[in-house]
């Protein structure tokens, strides 16, 4: 289950409501610095624009690729841990505007991750350290560690365990022996 705070609104839908859940000026700064961030190729830069400007936590050596597009509104609320791939054109959401209500939720990605391009994470939804996320996926609820994930909906392909068990004789994912 995703972990979200729902605002009940009255009246128009949600999204009639956004300048009274988050400051204009906020939303303007945020998709200034996320649209810099998007086709810069420097992910040194990238990473010190999400630290510096959105407040973001971001893991030493965490590569954010072309294209990702992160919440304009709450980007504060997701944090990537240190040596994570996030693919070409994902998308990073840490709100929810719906008809009657809106949903905030922190986006937590650990340390280690690989989220293949084309995916969206949705707001409330930790990825456990060691996760590997398909290309195309809707990560709609929790991704235990290690496991590796795909589909829309998502479903676990590969349990650390069963992982372990089909790379034990990878030369590069598989325990090296000498």
């Amino acid at each position: 289950m995703r972990k979200t705070t729902r605002y009940p609104v009255e009246g128009a839908n949600s999204l009639w409501h956004v300048y009274k859940t988050v400051p204009f000026r906020k939303v303007v700064k945020n998709f200034i610095v996320i649209q810099l961030a998007r086709y810069t190729p420097f992910l040194g830069m990238k990473n010190w624009l999400y630290r510096t400007f959105l407040r973001m936590k971001v893991g030493e050596q965490t590569s954010f690729a072309l294209m990702v597009m992160l919440d304009v509104m709450f980007p504060e609320k997701i944090s990537v841990g240190k040596n994570t791939v996030i693919g070409y054109n994902t998308t990073i959401l840490a709100h929810e505007y719906l008809i009657k209500e809106y949903r905030l939720g922190a986006v937590h990605i650990g340390s280690e991750v690989m989220i293949g391009a084309n995916s969206t994470i949705l707001p409330g939804v930790t990825i456990g350290d060691g996760a590997l996320v398909s290309a195309g996926t809707l990560v709609h609820k929790d991704v235990p560690e290690g496991a590796f994930v795909g589909g829309n909906p998502m479903r676990v392909i590969y349990t650390k365990e069963q992982l372990a068990e089909r790379w034990a004789d990878d030369p590069i994912y598989g325990k090296k022996t000498k």
